[in-house]
């Protein structure tokens, strides 16, 4: 179990920036300059407790529980060493859905797919949320409630709380903690969760805990712990809110046509599926799209045009709500589809594509904006401004502009002299 402990967060640290709709990678670097040292958060953690304690009870925490929690919480040096921990290297698309589209996910995956069938098609029938993408959820943030997170959530947030970078946000993330245990009861021992305070079988942090969690069996509490039917049914309640489209799938794999203009790719890009069509995507099995002009999607392609290629329709961005990476959005539907029984992906993403570090791509980059090709400022992170410029660079190039740093454009970018 430690080792698995060790790889599970090791494997967390590296992906932060993609994984985490609270601590991306831009934020990361933006607040890189306002790290306070772990000793002196430690020293003023009392008086800050103490603080906190006072800010719970203006907010409408019983003192009771106010005092319950908080003369337990106890200062977390790691969640400092996490929250400073920047990854180092970017993962590849092929790395990212290897992970998380495993055969052992999948497989348990579709057992608990058929296993939960009656909530799964109750939740469907209630909320619009098809089951196979609730579970597809589910096996995504805790592999099926295998690792909901070992660490005290109220230590956690209040460790958070206390340092002053993002004390603000943890501060009402703490408070909401407080409320949600006094309204059910919950005790410290109980509420375990991620070193950033997520928490249960989905990993909801406690404000929409608060604002979206269930009672789905029934028993008066909330419990996103101990009860996989709150946590489910709160899922649904969630990507509802969201504005999940019933009857609609999040995407699906396409096929591109030869002579397809790549500045048409990305997710501001949206046409009606009949101009897709009329453009020559197809289906990833050859056959036609439907020729429908009320529903629209955009063209994604997170490896580039040696990748897979996807037309991504309104849930996608219902699924970056929940989390803002396209590597988990297409993860979860590509497992959702998997579960529901498709097959794999027609065309693999290059296993060979290049793991960048924040040095490289800073450097690309800083050789980017010399060469006239605006790639914004030089943060180290790869967005849709770089992405731009690289797209821009391949075409002065002759090469097939899809702003993918392949191999042959990082060799290119990061040259000594250019």
């Amino acid at each position: 179990m430690k080792k698995f402990m060790n790889t599970f967060a090791s494997t967390a640290l590296m992906l932060l920036a993609t994984l985490s709709p609270i601590f991306s990678a831009v934020s990361l670097a933006q607040a890189a300059d306002e790290r306070e040292p772990a000793e002196s958060i430690l020293a003023r953690f009392p008086a800050c407790v103490s603080e906190l304690k006072q800010k719970a009870t203006r907010a409408g925490v019983s003192p009771v529980a106010a005092n319950r929690i908080l003369d337990q919480v106890e200062f977390l040096p790691k969640v400092i060493e996490y929250d400073r921990r920047q990854p180092e290297f970017s993962s590849t698309f092929a790395r990212y859905l290897e992970l998380r589209v495993s055969e052992t996910r999948l497989e348990k995956g579709k057992e608990l797919y058929k296993k939960h069938r009656l909530l799964l098609n109750r939740l469907t029938k209630e909320y619009g949320v098809p089951g196979r993408y609730l579970v597809a959820f589910w096996g995504l943030e805790t592999n099926y409630g295998g690792y909901m997170g070992k660490m005290s959530a109220p230590s956690a947030l209040a460790t958070l709380a206390c340092d002053k970078r993002r004390s603000k946000f943890f501060t009402s993330e703490l408070i909401t903690a407080l409320k949600l245990a006094d309204t059910h009861g919950f005790d410290i021992d109980k509420m375990e969760g991620s070193w950033a305070g997520a928490l249960g079988h989905t990993q909801f942090m406690p404000s929409n805990y608060a604002r979206y969690g269930l009672d789905g069996d029934g028993d008066g509490v909330v419990d996103l712990w101990g009860s996989y039917v709150d946590a489910l049914t709160s899922a649904a309640y969630f990507l509802q809110s969201l504005g999940w489209e019933r009857g609609a799938r999040w995407g699906r794999e396409v096929l591109l046509p030869d002579d397809f203009s790549w500045q048409e790719a990305g997710r501001k890009n949206r046409k009606p599926v009949s101009a897709w069509r009329d453009m020559g995507v197809r289906r990833a099995n050859g056959n036609l799209l439907p020729a429908i002009d009320d529903m629209d999607g955009a063209i994604v392609v997170p490896a580039g045009h040696q990748g897979p290629a996807f037309l991504a329709y309104k849930n996608f961005n219902v699924i970056m709500g929940w989390n803002r990476s396209e590597y988990y959005a297409i993860s979860v539907g590509h497992l959702a589809d998997r579960i529901a029984g498709a097959p794999e992906l027609v065309r693999q993403p290059p296993a060979d594509a290049p793991r960048l570090s924040r040095a490289q791509s800073k450097l690309m980059q800083e050789n980017l904006n010399a060469m006239g090709f605006n790639a914004g400022t030089p943060d180290g992170i790869i967005g849709s401004g770089t992405r731009a410029a690289i797209a821009q660079f391949q075409i002065s190039k002759g090469w097939i502009g899809d702003g993918f740093t392949s191999k042959q454009v990082v060799d290119a970018l990061t040259a000594p002299k250019l």
